[in-house]
């Protein structure tokens, strides 16, 4: 399993569009048969900070898997108002 964590910087006025675009996209990674769960928060320190979390079953399901697939087109066209706001976007193995 690897976590994709994607934090964002999203300005007040744009917060609940992204949150409706993000909801939108969920329903595709419920759909997507490497992806295992997903949350997004809001940090309560910086309103303006949101981290995506999704799990994958590996980074090669999600890159060659879920980002060659149909849908993930419409998945980007949801996220992509939000490109710019991204602050990283990366894969991360759990250590425990």
């Amino acid at each position: 399993m690897t976590v994709e964590y994607i934090r964002y910087r999203i300005a007040a006025g744009q917060q609940l569009a992204f949150e409706e675009a993000v909801r939108h996209a969920n329903q595709l990674l419920e759909a997507a048969p490497d992806c295992l769960s997903y949350q997004l928060a809001q940090c309560e320190e910086d309103q303006e900070l949101f981290v995506w979390r999704i799990e994958w079953t590996s980074v090669e399901s999600h890159l060659n898997g879920f980002r060659k697939s149909a849908e993930f087109g419409t998945f980007f066209q949801l996220v992509k108002p939000f490109y710019a706001s991204i602050q990283e976007m990366n894969h991360y193995a759990v250590v425990e």
